[in-house]
């Protein structure tokens, strides 16, 4: 009975699940199908002939190698970094735009801040070295107009991860608002107009109407973003490494990526990889169930 249910609103909606089968596909190709070559971190591979199953060796190198521990507490300080101070702005950014009464001007806001979204890493970073410059970038300008002497952002170990967050932010933090701003258009505008009835302003009705509806959709959003905790940023922090400051940025995604594709230590690589994807999934799911016993929300 359940399967022919099934059957009949699969017949009923095939164009819903037209437009989901690219998305299956994505995660399929790249997400599931990866996870069976994940044994490849139990084992000795072989170029020639059959791999040689090891256990844990691998996993007991890893943790006992003291480069790997270096980029693990780069990657949780750039990480956290990020959910602190990036993760607020694109819903504050939301609750801006949904101010915005002007038609026009808020269609050209709006188009300028999701614009960065489109560019690729290689050419932000271009745009951020020359912002940044020390000789003729824009930031030095000011500082050289203030008597401040000037700065090497892009190879000062103290300013490099705040660079990674700015940049990120500036690049993100538009697109994603995206989710916030479509989950404000949900709430009912009948809320709103009892509001003004009884004299909110146009705070007290964020306050007290915007806000409380939007909790649900942050925690779902927090609750998946965790998952990409310990990615830290791949595209953006190999476009903008460099010998000066590769102690302070080298995260677990760059370091896989060397001694993997580069050295060749491919099972080695796969249990650092691993290693990131099981913290990952701990993370969510930890996360959920905390939410949903102090809140009552998560993500499913």
């Amino acid at each position: 009975m359940r399967e022919k249910r099934l059957w009949f609103q699969i017949k009923r909606d095939w164009v819903l699940y037209a437009m989901l089968l690219p998305a299956l596909l994505y995660f399929s190709i790249f997400h599931v199908i990866p996870l069976i070559g994940m044994k490849l971190a139990f084992q000795d591979y072989r170029i020639i002939g059959d791999n040689v199953w090891v256990g844990l060796k691998h996993f007991n190198v890893l943790f006992s190698s003291p480069a790997f521990l270096d980029v693990l507490k780069n990657t949780i300080i750039i990480s956290s970094m990020k959910v602190i101070f990036f993760f607020p702005v694109p819903i504050i950014l939301s609750l801006i735009i949904n101010e915005v009464r002007n038609g026009p001007f808020r269609k050209y806001v709006q188009s300028v801040i999701y614009l960065p979204h489109f560019l690729s890493w290689v050419v932000i970073t271009g745009v951020w070295i020359s912002l940044l410059s020390p000789v003729d970038g824009g930031i030095n300008v000011i500082r050289n107009f203030f008597q401040l002497p000037s700065l090497d952002y892009m190879t000062s170990k103290d300013h490099i991860r705040w660079v990674l967050v700015i940049s990120e932010t500036w690049r993100s933090a538009g697109w994603d608002s995206i989710i916030y701003l479509a989950a404000i258009m949900k709430i009912s505008p009948g809320l709103y107009e009892a509001a003004k009835m009884d004299g909110a302003t146009s705070l007290q009705q964020m306050r007290y109407i915007t806000i409380p509806e939007l909790l649900s959709t942050v925690v779902t959003v927090f609750i998946l973003n965790l998952g990409f905790f310990m990615n830290a940023g791949f595209d953006q922090v190999f476009n903008m490494i460099n010998d000066s400051v590769i102690s302070v940025i080298d995260i677990l995604d760059t370091y896989v990526y060397r001694i993997g594709i580069l050295n060749g230590q491919y099972a080695y690589a796969t249990a650092a990889s691993l290693f990131k994807g099981v913290i990952g999934v701990v993370l969510i799911l930890s996360t959920h169930f905390i939410s949903k016993k102090v809140s009552g929300k998560g993500v499913w």
